[in-house]
């Protein structure tokens, strides 16, 4: 199996966004991924090599390394391992430097800091609102949310309302169905007044049962004839209501989220 780095001089979130949206276009590929976040020294960038170089003598496999290294002198070093080594700043900033007739400044973290404070605090404060309307928990600010993820347990509805709001500032809510109402086929009252917000998520059955297994294996909650009714229902309730929605099985979060903007019409906050 043939090992993926992702490696960063801070906390790794674009190499590993770079390098998902490559590495999902391989079907048939089987990957072992790691993130190696914070390499900013010339010190930790040798221990990296070591590892990749060593993971190359074992696997007799070409490690692919995806990177977001800022200064030069590093990746020069990474460059030596033996490795497939793919820089996002080596690619793309020398030729924005010669459009702006400009070189840049090679400032570590400049992508991830505090200078814009109000981009910050809208992170910040969606990251709330996401957490506040986890679940259908507080359900009396649905009306501030910008969508409403609605799917049964486990579909990925929690990660995607924080990858939203963490990355858009977008103010994302989800509210989980449950028996009943998927035995009613109905919406809530109050999500009905709130229907152009609401986004479904789905998921394979298999895939869900095996999720389900991890967090609770006893119990009629993931056993296949529950798994496969709670699915059927939710897609019937989707479709009574002409509630968009996506099947999260094979697609990354980045993704998940991307489609529900288009879909409904969101447009990013930051």
């Amino acid at each position: 199996m043939r090992k993926i780095y992702f490696l960063s001089d801070h906390s790794g979130v674009t190499a590993e966004t770079f390098g998902h949206s490559l590495i999902t276009q391989f079907n048939n590929k089987d990957f072992r991924q790691e993130t190696l976040p914070f390499i900013n020294t010339k010190d930790k960038a040798k221990d990296v090599v070591s590892k990749i170089n060593q993971d190359f003598d074992e696997s007799a496999m070409r490690p692919i390394i995806f990177a977001t290294l800022v200064r030069k002198d590093l990746r020069l070093l990474l460059r030596t391992s033996h490795g497939l080594y793919l820089d996002i700043f080596d690619v793309f900033l020398k030729s924005v430097e010669k459009e702006l007739q400009q070189e840049s400044a090679q400032k570590v973290g400049r992508s991830h800091g505090m200078s814009d404070i109000e981009s910050y605090m809208n992170r910040i404060e969606a990251t709330n609102f996401a957490l506040t309307n986890d679940d259908g928990g507080f359900n009396q600010n649905y009306d501030e949310a910008d969508v409403i993820l609605i799917g049964v347990s486990r579909t990925g509805k929690t990660p995607t309302c924080l990858y939203l709001a963490l990355q858009y500032g977008i103010y994302a809510a989800n509210f989980p169905l449950t028996d009943e109402e998927l035995d009613q086929g109905m919406l809530p009252k109050f999500l009905k007044e709130q229907k152009k917000k609401i986004f479904g998520l789905t998921i394979e059955p298999k895939r869900l049962r095996q999720i389900r297994k991890k967090r609770r294996e006893l119990g009629k909650y993931s056993t296949t004839q529950q798994v496969r009714y709670e699915l059927r229902e939710a897609e019937k309730l989707f479709k009574r209501y002409s509630i968009p929605y996506i099947d999260t099985t094979v697609i990354s979060i980045e993704e998940i989220s991307s489609r529900i903007l288009d879909q409904r019409g969101i447009e990013r906050k930051l």
